[in-house]
């Protein structure tokens, strides 16, 4: 008797077959087919980093709803930032900690138009999230919606999320959305109807570089994209991302930060609030900054790029006392060499320390780097 094999559905994007047509190899990314590339990986960086634009999917990730009279309440009492301080058509970072202050997620909280009534105002927040953490977000808060006026709504399968990256990102947006569109603050979101439907802008990086996020019904994804594509725009696959990303010192669930990564520890400080009062995980995190500063910190590493480095390496001061490990690893083609991300004891955090990479038998000198490795423009979250 042949014993039955449970298939797992893997996630795909209403843009699949559009970037099927553009030859992309695809790739199994935290349980969701993606774009590992379109044929040329530093072509695609290039488009990003060196003053042109891309456009990415990002549809894998997941788009949480929430609202109703007792949102911001409730919100406030699971995420470390301030949801009273968020005002409408605006976004902030903030992360859902555990009781001992670790890492569930870390998120982009917008703050949408709110809907308001003859007797009441209720708050609507859109929460963006990675694909790693996207059910653990979505069973945090679907926990207390029978607990008040509080609705939660899973918009990912309904929706898609692309986004535009690059120097040039608002002169696209100029001319594909419009001039209002393309003016957001760099915290800036906003609703428009566009075609006959509603379509979400966020002012937001995922590069380090300038960037729009744009969300919608799902039957739009390959009008959009293929809007932005013919406006000049390369397609830009998760190979180059990663690049990226790293780069734009941006840590991932899963691989830079995890359950057992005290909030803090992430470099998450811009998503804490130490004034707003209660929240799940407070405790921890607000004594550990008003003990000083944490154990130890994610940091930047760069060193030859000839080196092979791989995660997990450990990395030692120079007078060879274990001080951390890497997360993340890669060569950057705009600094020319390599660099990674690691976490490092609060003692060797100062940029130009010397240490030492454990690669097997070798000890590889590397220099602790200040995040983000690449800043351009002045625009950064």
């Amino acid at each position: 008797m042949t014993e039955a094999v449970e298939q797992i559905a893997i996630w795909k994007s209403p843009l699949n077959d559009t970037h099927a047509c553009l030859g992309a190899t695809m790739t199994v990314r935290d349980g969701c087919y993606v774009p590992g590339s379109y044929g040329d990986m530093l072509f695609e960086y290039a488009a990003v980093r060196e003053g042109g634009v891309g456009v990415i999917d990002l549809s894998n990730r997941g788009r949480i709803l929430v609202s109703g009279s007792e949102a911001i309440q409730f919100l406030n009492g699971l995420v470390t930032n301030d949801m009273k301080t968020l005002a409408e058509n605006s976004w902030m970072p903030a992360a859902f900690p555990n009781v001992q202050g670790r890492l569930i997620a870390s998120v982009r909280v917008v703050r949408l138009k709110d809907e308001r009534t003859d007797r009441n105002v209720c708050p609507t927040f859109l929460i963006d999230t990675e694909a790693a953490t996207h059910d653990r977000v979505l069973k945090t808060i679907e926990r207390f919606t029978l607990a008040g006026d509080f609705r939660v709504s899973d918009l990912t399968d309904k929706t898609f999320l692309l986004t535009v990256q690059g120097k040039k990102a608002a002169s696209i947006v100029r001319t594909v959305v419009d001039e209002e569109a393309a003016g957001l603050a760099s915290n800036g979101a906003m609703q428009l109807s566009r075609q006959q439907s509603e379509l979400t802008v966020v002012h937001a990086t995922h590069t380090g570089e300038d960037g729009f996020d744009f969300i919608a019904s799902a039957d739009q994804a390959s009008r959009l994209w293929n809007d932005f594509h013919d406006a000049g725009a390369r397609p830009v696959g998760y190979d180059a991302l990663e690049i990226l990303g790293i780069e734009a010192g941006l840590p991932k669930y899963g691989v830079d930060m995890d359950e057992t990564t005290i909030v803090t520890e992430a470099a998450l400080d811009a998503a804490v609030s130490y004034t707003k009062g209660c929240y799940v995980g407070q405790e921890i995190i607000a004594r550990i900054k008003y003990r000083g500063h944490v154990a130890k910190k994610l940091s930047g590493l760069a060193f030859d790029p000839a080196e092979e480095v791989e995660a997990g390496a450990v990395i030692k001061s120079t007078d060879g006392r274990e001080i951390g490990r890497i997360t993340s690893v890669t060569y950057s083609p705009h600094l020319g060499r390599a660099i990674a991300l690691g976490y490092l004891k609060y003692d060797y955090l100062a940029p130009g320390t010397g240490v030492k990479i454990i690669a097997g038998d070798e000890e590889i000198p590397a220099q602790v780097t200040e995040l983000p490795f690449v800043r351009f423009g002045g625009f950064n979250e």
